[in-house]
């Protein structure tokens, strides 16, 4: 087989099954798994997979720059962002993270909510100020320009001095191996600080980032109190997320 027709097998495969594990590919093609490997690479390279050990998984969309991110399954993000809203209660304070959907649950709080929402995004904060009863924290440290948000030592410092009853977190993949992950190490370990401060934490995740994966893990399946989708319930992913015991809520 040659090496573009291998390429294009592989693709066919990943988007198929979900996952290219390279032994199985070396074995049904007769060919090394060092062969695989090398395609995975060049496949990588590209952007069209992300290896993990032992093969890959789809590259999740939602590592793009901020501005292209805001035109990926808006609808989807919008009903995520409804059923996330509905979560906060009066008079509760809210970790709401950054990136485009925590943007649109920002959007969606009610207008005479009072509340108390920190968070380590100026967007957000920004998206707020018409909200008269919600008191906004805004937590400071090195802005990462790719998700418009507070990182770094200074800013994960700021996060172990708050506390609320519940966290909004964005991701870019969940996956029931690779589990809930994002793109830079920074922004993970900035995660897990907001998360660690909330009684409850939420993943906000729309379709593409559902059986996506990306480099680095934000938190284990235990430490999440439930994941908050668009995608449904007959969704293979959804099934396999469930079956780890983990709640999920579906947007309608």
């Amino acid at each position: 087989m040659l090496a573009a027709e291998r390429r294009d097998h592989l693709l066919a495969l990943l988007a198929r099954e979900g996952k290219i594990v390279a032994k199985d590919v070396a074995a049904d093609l007769g060919i090394s798994e060092d062969s695989v490997r090398r395609d995975l690479r060049d496949l990588a390279a590209e952007g069209l997979c992300h290896r993990v050990y032992g093969g890959a998984l789809p590259v999740s969309p939602a590592v793009a720059d901020y501005a292209s991110r805001k035109t990926v399954t808006p609808d989807g993000k919008r009903k995520v962002a409804t059923v996330a809203a509905a979560l906060v209660r009066p008079d509760s304070a809210l970790i709401l993270d950054g990136g485009t959907t925590a943007l649109a649950v920002a959007q969606r709080l009610p207008a005479d909510l009072a509340c108390t929402v920190i968070t380590h995004s100026p967007t957000i904060a920004a998206a707020l100020l018409d909200h008269a009863r919600v008191e906004v924290f805004l937590l400071g440290g090195r802005i990462f320009k790719h998700s418009a948000v507070a990182c770094g030592a200074a800013a994960v410092e700021a996060a172990q001095n708050v506390s609320a009853d519940i966290c909004l977190l964005g991701v870019t993949g969940v996956h029931p191996e690779a589990g809930l992950t994002t793109g830079d190490a920074e922004e993970a370990a900035m995660k897990r600080a907001l998360a660690a401060r909330a009684a409850e934490t939420y993943v906000l995740a729309s379709s593409e980032k559902i059986g996506a994966a990306s480099r680095f893990r934000v938190l284990p399946w235990e430490d999440i109190s439930g994941l908050v989708t668009d995608a449904g319930p007959g969704h293979p992913v959804v099934g396999q997320v469930k079956a780890l015991g983990v709640e999920v809520l579906h947007s309608r």
